[in-house]
C-alpha cells in the first residue's frame, strides 16, 4: 500500500515482512497546465530535469543527472531525459533507480530534486509528483505531490537516507530557484 507523504513525513524503507528493499525507482511526473490564450486553452512544453545528488557527510560525492546518466559507483542510474512530460498523476515521466545493496557506505544520504531547465514556474506545471516504487515488486511505496502554483523553478523533492542498517525516505518538498541541481545545493543542505 502506497503513503502520501506530506512535507518533512519520512517512511522506513524496511519491507512489512521484515526484509529489506534492495532496489528503488524514484519516479517524477508531471503535465504543462494549460494556460488561457487569446485562441483558447493551451498548454506549453516544459522540461523539468530529475536528479539525484549523493552526499557523504553533507557533501556532494557525485550526482546522476540527464548529462551523467550513471553514479561513478553504477548504483544510481537515471533512464533518461523527457523534454515535455505529460504522465502526471499516473506514470513517470524520468527515473532514477536505486540499487540500495550497491550504494557505498560512505554514501549516507541521495536527495532527489526536480527543477524547470526552461525555466518556467511551478505555476505553469500541473500533477507533478514523485513516487518511491520498489523496483524488485513494481509496487508503489510512497508518493509525494509536488504542489505547483509556486513562483519558483525548482524543488528539493525527498531524500532517502541511512538509518541504521536500513534506509528512510524523507518528504522535503522545498521551492527554490535553480535550472540545475548545482543551483540547488544551497537549498539541499539544511536537509542533510
Amino acid at each position: 500500500m502506497s503513503v502520501n507523504l506530506s512535507k518533512g513525513q519520512g517512511i522506513s524503507l524496511q519491507k512489512s515482512d521484515g526484509g529489506t528493499l534492495t532496489a528503488v525507482r524514484m519516479g517524477l511526473g508531471w503535465r504543462s497546465a494549460p494556460r488561457r490564450g487569446l485562441f483558447g486553452r493551451r498548454t506549453s512544453e516544459i522540461d523539468l530535469d530529475a536528479s539525484a545528488v549523493l552526499f557523504a557527510d553533507k557533501k556532494p560525492m557525485d550526482v546522476v543527472f540527464f548529462q551523467h546518466l550513471v553514479s561513478d559507483d553504477g548504483a544510481v542510474r537515471h533512464t533518461g531525459d523527457n523534454l515535455v512530460g505529460g504522465a502526471g498523476q499516473g506514470g513517470d515521466d524520468e527515473a532514477i533507480l536505486v540499487d540500495l545493496m550497491r550504494v557505498p557506505v560512505h554514501i549516507d544520504q541521495i536527495v532527489f530534486t526536480v527543477n524547470s531547465f526552461t525555466g518556467q514556474t511551478f505555476a505553469e506545471v500541473q500533477d507533478a509528483s514523485c513516487r518511491l516504487v520498489d523496483e524488485t515488486t513494481g509496487q508503489e511505496l510512497a508518493r509525494y505531490t509536488l504542489t505547483g502554483g509556486g513562483n519558483y523553478t525548482a524543488q528539493v523533492m525527498s531524500k532517502v537516507h541511512r538509518v541504521g542498517n536500513g534506509w528512510q525516505m524523507t518528504a522535503i518538498g522545498e521551492p527554490c530557484v535553480g535550472r540545475t541541481f548545482q543551483d540547488l545545493v544551497p537549498a539541499i543542505l539544511p536537509h542533510l
